[in-house]
């Protein structure tokens, strides 16, 4: 009887020891999620600068030729690249072609800047569901983490948190329960065999 006790008690504190280390796990992942969640605002941030940055530059570049438009086709830049492509010399129909390249970028980064500025829901969105690649992958590539606590950060970080506690927390019970299942499933079939 004795012994009994003893290994009812011993399996109970060993119960309340693994108790303790899921307890613990699980504030890990939350506080890791938490880490990556304050990370976001930081990303955004960093893409936006790049996007704007990129904009700047490609606006720079076509600066000489919207001049030329300006001057000679009523400011339409389409009208000088057409002038270009139709020129019989190769070196000036290769020149409209960069020019329509660069203005094709310039289109494509003020649609982008235009979509991520309209307010932060929507650079959110940008960045998440319609980024420009090339940009996404320079700041992902220079990306310095930082942990900024602004309202946009911590919001992040504790829904980031709860979310892959959760996640994991519904896996583990999920798994938990196929295991179950799956041995009782076994036993009754060994039982009455």
């Amino acid at each position: 009887m004795l012994s009994t006790l003893a290994v009812a008690s011993r399996r109970k504190a060993a119960r309340g020891n693994m108790r303790k280390i899921l307890d613990y796990l699980r504030l890990i992942l939350f506080t890791s999620g938490v880490l990556i969640g304050v990370q976001v605002p930081g990303f955004i941030d960093q893409y936006g600068k790049s996007l704007e940055a990129h904009l700047v530059e490609s606006t720079l570049s076509l600066g000489e030729f919207q001049e030329d438009a300006q001057r000679y086709f009523d400011g339409s830049l389409d009208k000088l690249i057409t002038h270009y492509q139709n020129n019989p010399d190769p070196v000036i129909q290769d020149g409209g072609a960069s020019i329509a390249a660069i203005y094709k970028r310039n289109l494509k980064l003020t649609q982008a800047w235009a979509a991520f500025s309209k307010d932060t829901y929507s650079a959110y969105t940008h960045v998440f569901l319609k980024p420009i690649i090339a940009i996404k992958n320079e700041v992902w590539n220079n990306y310095t983490y930082s942990i900024v606590l602004n309202q946009s950060a911590i919001i992040s970080g504790l829904s980031c948190g709860f979310i892959l506690s959760l996640l994991i927390e519904l896996s583990c019970l999920l798994l938990a329960r196929t295991t179950r299942l799956l041995f009782h499933r076994s036993q009754r079939a060994s039982s009455s065999s």
